[in-house]
């Protein structure tokens, strides 16, 4: 008589498998779902600081100089007596604001950039995305140093040239990506609809050049607060008093034998805001990225999408 056990060998790997896509995009929604998180409680507080912040961060108490953290001062005062806490959450303001409008100056001219250089083959392309690589080339820092000690270290001139600095990493990002788009069916379909280059452009190819930007967005804001930072500490940010978190540094750092508080604060909460955008960047790219993703994962947005006249 056949025995009814199954063969050695007929056992399918499928349910395993069926369980390991649920994890593996439950561990991507944590990664961009935590830093969010994180970054929009700094946002919240940054804006609220009027309400939170419990002392005037320009109030200097020579008496109270480099306090250790305690009541009422929770993480003690600076050389000049001034409340560390309030000085975080009013110099998270202005060093977010700074990282914010620079970002969104190189994204508006990488973009665009990006976007004339990948559509249009030729002396249009060469010009602007061989700028773009000379720019590319200069180190951040240095050329950052050298613009603003010329031009001035107001915050518009530091949301300036930040952005400039900055820009011609979303013009290769976008170019890259409006090549791989220029040559599809639906962007063939446009030209042969008679749609003019900026229409295909801002509606066309622009809605499916969208994942890689947002990713570069997160990582830039990410190096537009290190470098802001950087900047403040050398003493080539916003203008004292106004507090950021890289002047907080530049400023203590002198009394660090006494007290190591006025550096180790600004110092933390800068690396985790960095920290958190790269792991957002991260998360985003997983998500939106479907080479990455499972087969059955959403497509991009606008991904495919035929362009209504």
């Amino acid at each position: 008589m056949g025995s009814s056990t199954p063969a050695s060998g007929t056992v399918s790997a499928t349910p395993p498998r069926a369980g390991a896509a649920p994890r593996t995009d439950l561990a991507r929604r944590v990664r961009i779902v935590l830093p969010v998180l994180f970054l929009g409680g700094i946002v919240a507080l940054a804006v609220g600081a009027p309400l939170v912040a419990p002392h005037d961060p320009l109030d200097m108490r020579p008496d109270l100089a480099l306090r250790r953290p305690g009541p009422p001062y929770w993480l003690g005062t600076d050389e000049f007596g001034r409340d560390l806490v309030s000085r975080l959450l009013y110099g998270a303001r202005l060093s977010l604001m700074i990282a914010t409008g620079s970002v969104t100056v190189a994204a508006l001219v990488g973009v665009a950039v990006g976007l004339v250089g990948g559509y249009y083959v030729g002396v249009w392309e060469i010009l602007m995305m061989r700028s773009a690589d000379l720019l590319l080339c200069i180190p951040p820092v240095l050329l950052a140093v050298a613009v603003v000690a010329f031009a001035g270290s107001a915050v518009l001139d530091l949301v300036l040239v930040i952005g400039l600095l900055y820009a011609p990493q979303f013009a290769r990002v976008v170019h890259a990506a409006t090549v791989s788009v220029r040559q599809r069916t639906f962007v063939e379909a446009a030209r042969a609809s008679g749609a003019s280059d900026p229409r295909i452009l801002l509606r066309v190819i622009l809605p499916n050049v969208l994942a890689p930007i947002i990713v570069q967005t997160s990582v830039s804001l990410g190096f537009a607060v290190l470098l802001e930072s950087g900047l403040s500490f050398l003493g080539l940010g916003a203008p004292p008093p106004a507090p950021t978190w890289g002047g907080m540094v530049g400023s203590g750092r002198g009394y660090m034998h006494l007290s190591p508080w006025p550096v180790l604060w600004p110092a933390i909460t800068i690396w985790f805001t960095i920290v958190a955008l790269n792991l957002l960047g991260d998360g985003l790219r997983d998500f939106l990225d479907p080479r990455l993703r499972g087969p059955m994962g959403p497509m991009p947005s606008g991904a495919g999408r035929l362009p209504v006249k």
